[in-house]
C-alpha cells in the first residue's frame, strides 16, 4: 500500500514537471516565431519604402510632403521590430550544468527541483515576452497605418495624372462608295461614285 501511495504521489510530481516543461517550450517557440515575423516585416518595409517613394517622384509637391508621414511610420515600425531582437534570450529551465548537483538527489527531489526551475524560468521569461509582445503589436499597428496611407497617396497620385493627361480625339469621315450600272443601248457601264453624288 505504501508503495502504491508513493507511486501516486510521484505521478502528480511527474505531471507538474512535464506540464511546466511544455509551457516553457511553448513560450520559447512563440518567442522565436515572433522574431521570425518581425524579420519578415522589416524586410517587407525596407523593400516597400523605395517602391513607394519612386512612384511619387513625379507627383504633386503636396503629396510628396504628405508622404513623409507614412515613411516616418515605417521607420518607427522598423525600430520597434529591431528592439525585439535586442531583448534578453529566454531561460530554458533546467540547465545541463546542474546535472552534477542532481545526481546526489532522489527522484522526488529531482522532480521538485525541475518544477521549481520551470516556474522560475517562466516568471523570468514573462517580462521579456511581454516587452516583445508590446513592441511587436505597436510595430504592426504603425505598419498597417503606413500601408493604408501609402496606398491612398498612390491612388490619389494616379488619378491626378489621369486627369492631367490630354484627351486625343480623332475624327474620321468615311466615304462610302457604291457601284451604279448605266445602260446605254446594249452596252452596260459601271462606275464607282460617292454616295453623295447620287440622286442629284
Amino acid at each position: 500500500m505504501e508503495k502504491n501511495k508513493t507511486g501516486e504521489d510521484l505521478r502528480s510530481f511527474e505531471f507538474l514537471a512535464l506540464d511546466s516543461k511544455e509551457i516553457i517550450e511553448k513560450q520559447v517557440a512563440s518567442h522565436r516565431q515572433q522574431h521570425s515575423y518581425a524579420g519578415t516585416i522589416i524586410g517587407f518595409t525596407v523593400l516597400f519604402i523605395p517602391f513607394f517613394l519612386n512612384n511619387l517622384s513625379s507627383a504633386n509637391q503636396v503629396l510628396q510632403l504628405i508622404s513623409i508621414i507614412p515613411v516616418a511610420l515605417f521607420i518607427g515600425s522598423i525600430l520597434l521590430m529591431l528592439s525585439i531582437f535586442r531583448g534578453k534570450p529566454l531561460d530554458q529551465a533546467l540547465s545541463v550544468s546542474k546535472y552534477n548537483v542532481l545526481l546526489a538527489k532522489n527522484y522526488k527531489e529531482i522532480l521538485l527541483y525541475e518544477i521549481e526551475a520551470n516556474k522560475t524560468s517562466y516568471l523570468k521569461n514573462n517580462s521579456t515576452t511581454q516587452y516583445g509582445n508590446k513592441r511587436y503589436s505597436q510595430g504592426i499597428g504603425l505598419t498597417t497605418i503606413a500601408i493604408l496611407l501609402s496606398i491612398t497617396l498612390l491612388l490619389v497620385s494616379t488619378f491626378m495624372e489621369i486627369e492631367k493627361a490630354p484627351t486625343k480625339v480623332q475624327v474620321v469621315s468615311p466615304v462610302k462608295k457604291t457601284t451604279l450600272q448605266l445602260k446605254e443601248g446594249n452596252i452596260e457601264k459601271s462606275r464607282s461614285v460617292n454616295i453623295t453624288d447620287t440622286l442629284k
